[in-house]
């Protein structure tokens, strides 16, 4: 009877990729986890240059290298820490040392936005640079280190989906309990692809519009123009969009934390950052109102 039911069940396709390009030592080696944050960088370096090209930015190419460094740091630095604190802080706070063991993994988005943010706010201090054009700057880079780094996730084989019996479902070898055969796994949602295509690649597609198809102000020897005729919108937009997006995608991926109020913690953390985007929105549209009536 046992027989017959497996024969019955579909062939799901079973996880097999290999997250290493090139292996040189236990921990040092090229993995595609790694690369996507440098593909996600020159892509986004990329644009600004275009940017520069186009008028849409009077940063300086040194400006822009600047900032390229100010953001790599805070991606790298917020996504660690950010991880251990909302994920991990028990374990980081008996072993602080585990923030240096990068070839272990453990990224967390948010504290990668919230990285970010210092890094811009000190950068736009620092060269007294409007932090609304900076933002808008910044949110419209940030989708395909997004997109790649989901990617590399499922190419890891980790932060797998629900069990499901879709079609397209995976079988995920790392998701079973130790020692059990590869055809008793539950298939699950491929939900790191889900989570690239939401906050990814449609958000990428829908800032970029919305990036070059506003009409801004063109280049003057005052400094950075604002994008729009609202600077900052476009950040706004980015911040409560990609909070959409991972809150539709933490529906089909697997909770890898304790629930938080009955949410998943990528969930629950998203609605602050909702929030802030909302609130920033509202903000702007109140301060544009307000300058059209004092005009």
């Amino acid at each position: 009877m046992d027989a017959e039911m497996e024969l019955s069940q579909p062939a799901y396709w079973v996880h097999d990729l290999n997250p290493t390009i090139i292996q040189f030592t236990d921990a040092i080696a090229i993995r595609w986890y790694g690369l996507s944050y440098v593909a996600g960088f020159l892509i986004g370096f990329g644009l600004w240059i275009l940017y520069r090209k186009r008028g849409k930015t009077s940063l300086s190419a040194e400006m822009q290298e600047n900032l390229a460094m100010a953001m790599i740091l805070g991606v790298v630095i917020g996504g660690r820490l950010g991880y251990f604190l909302l994920y991990e802080f028990w374990d980081f706070l008996s072993n602080p040392l585990i923030f240096f063991q990068v070839w272990k993994g453990g990224m967390a988005s948010h504290g990668g936005f919230l990285g970010v943010a210092v890094g811009g706010i000190w950068f736009a201090r620092k060269y007294k640079v409007s932090p609304w054009h900076l933002g808008d700057l910044i949110a419209s880079v940030s989708a395909p280190g997004l997109m790649l780094g989901r990617i590399a996730n499922f190419i890891n084989g980790e932060l797998w989906g629900k069990i499901t019996d879709v079609p397209w479902a995976v079988i995920f070898p790392q998701s079973a309990r130790s020692g059990m055969p590869v055809q008793y796994i539950e298939p699950r949602h491929p939900s790191q692809l889900y989570e690239a295509g939401l906050e990814g690649l449609l958000m990428l597609i829908y800032i970029q519009c919305r990036f070059w198809l506003v009409k801004g102000r063109g280049v003057n020897e005052k400094g950075p123009i604002p994008l729009s005729a609202r600077p900052g919108h476009l950040m706004a937009e980015f911040l409560i969009g990609y909070s959409i997006a991972r809150m539709i995608g933490e529906l089909f991926r697997e909770p890898d934390a304790e629930l938080i109020l009955g949410m998943s913690r990528g969930s629950f953390y998203s609605i602050f950052l909702f929030a802030v985007g909302l609130g920033l929105l509202l903000w702007i549209r109140y301060r544009k109102l307000t300058n059209l009536q004092s005009g």
